[in-house]
């Protein structure tokens, strides 16, 4: 295949640097902003989703480590799809991906002019979502080493903040502090701790899977690895990292805040900072925010450049989207369409009323667990696994399932899965389209 001889300009990776690269693409607005709407749905549970969304990701990411140890690919999920099933679902695996990744990239980027209006106010909100849309157009436009160089750096001063807040809560929910006392005890958490019911537990599913997105940007980037077979190591380590970080954050958000006073509109850790009255470090996490909105903005620019790029070199997209010049990392053609493709994303969630937006939001995250589900079930068919393995993909295919059926229960997430299957119907329909064409040329 062409594009798994593909030699990046860039110098080979060690697996360290990918572990600090996919914390830089999953640490973002997914666990910071999204797991207020979990917790709203399912109180003090959300501790058993995280772990559970952290297995299934787990076993998602070991699936596409085998892979690329096998085959190293530019094109990663999408290449092991055509590997696995043919050229069909290569085509629809990495149109379906594009298209969810472009509708997402508008809400990230108005997100991160919400954020940033906090501190200018008067400044409208399609500036900042411009704005920020040109910064990771140029960090995407200089090549793979600088984005990497930028998602270690946003994912060092990530971490730092989410270990600050660990050390806040902790002194807070421990009452080591004088005049701070925990909202409950210990003993409360775990006695209320299934308060929300099935029902709520299994509607927030898909939330606590969200703060886990990007890991598959991870899988796009571990082409670049030194030693490929090292890309399980990088996804381990950087899964536990993260996975050891939301729990500890989580449960004293917990313990410091009384649920009520945790809305779904905000950050949970800006609600905790707010109760506490600690405006200063409020200010703080509003930035830390704005880095993690940002660096999943980047990571996604690159994602859909990569796929479209590949696309391109197996003849699934114009050919010329994959013309390399010179020693450039992305073809020129196609960071034009990437640019192109993010004006409209950035229009439509404008100037779309704001619930159409997020059902079509929530359609492009429920796409990526597809996605997903689609690296497990191509390592099934080209991996030879002995009985645990084929277990863990089993497990993890059934907890994404669960998720994404868990939102036909929730009102608010049931119009976001109806537009996602209609994205799946739309590509579906024109990759047969695409599979009898080639028939008919293969039979010239």
């Amino acid at each position: 295949m062409q594009h798994s001889q593909h030699q990046s300009s860039s110098a080979k990776m060690p697996w360290w640097r990918l572990s600090l690269f996919g914390i830089g693409c999953t640490l973002g607005t997914g666990f910071f902003l999204g797991t207020s709407i979990a917790i709203q749905k399912s109180g003090y549970a959300i501790l058993l989703l995280l772990l559970l969304a952290a297995i299934g990701t787990y076993f998602v990411l070991q699936a596409l480590a085998k892979l690329t140890a096998m085959q190293p690919a530019k094109g990663s999920f999408r290449t092991y799809a055509q590997l696995a099933f043919g050229r069909w679902a290569g085509f629809g695996s990495g149109w379906l991906y594009w298209s969810s990744e472009m509708l997402i990239l508008g809400s990230s980027l108005m997100a991160l002019g919400l954020f940033s209006q906090l501190w200018f106010p008067s400044i409208p909100l399609w500036m900042f979502a411009a704005g920020y849309a040109v910064l990771g157009m140029i960090v995407i436009f200089f090549g793979i080493k600088v984005l990497e160089a930028t998602q270690s750096v946003l994912a060092i001063v990530k971490l730092a903040a989410l270990i600050m807040f660990i050390i806040i809560g902790a002194v807070v929910a421990f009452g080591l502090l004088q005049g701070t006392n925990p909202a409950i005890s210990y003993e409360q958490l775990t006695q209320r701790f299934f308060s929300s019911g099935v029902m709520g537990i299994w509607k927030a599913f898909i939330y606590a899977f969200y703060a886990f997105a990007g890991i598959e940007v991870m899988g796009l980037m571990a082409a670049e690895l030194e030693h490929p077979e090292e890309a399980s190591k990088a996804g381990g380590v950087m899964l536990a990292t993260t996975i050891v970080l939301y729990l500890a954050a989580i449960a004293l958000v917990l313990l410091w805040v009384p649920l009520d006073r945790l809305p779904a509109s905000e950050s949970p850790f800006i609600s905790a900072l707010r109760y506490g009255g600690m405006p200063i470090i409020v200010n703080i996490f509003n930035g830390v925010l704005i880095i993690a909105g940002f660096s999943s903005v980047a990571a996604s620019l690159y994602a859909v450049t990569i796929v479209l790029v590949t696309l391109a070199e197996d003849g699934d997209a114009p050919r010329r989207l994959s013309d390399q010049e010179g020693k450039r990392d992305f073809p020129l053609s196609a960071l034009g369409v990437t640019c192109a493709g993010t004006i409209v994303s950035i229009v439509l969630a404008y100037f779309i009323p704001k619930r159409i937006f997020e059902h079509i939001t929530t359609a492009g995250g429920l796409v990526l667990m597809y996605t997903w589900a689609s690296v497990v079930l191509s390592y099934l068919k080209l991996i030879t696994l002995n009985w645990w393995g084929k277990m863990q993909a089993i497990i993890a295919l059934l907890l994404i399932g669960l998720a994404v059926v868990g939102t036909v229960w929730d009102k608010s997430s049931r119009p976001g899965l109806f537009v996602s299957l209609l994205f799946v119907a739309v590509i579906g329909g024109v990759t047969l389209i695409m599979h009898q064409r080639w028939k008919r040329e293969e039979a010239h």
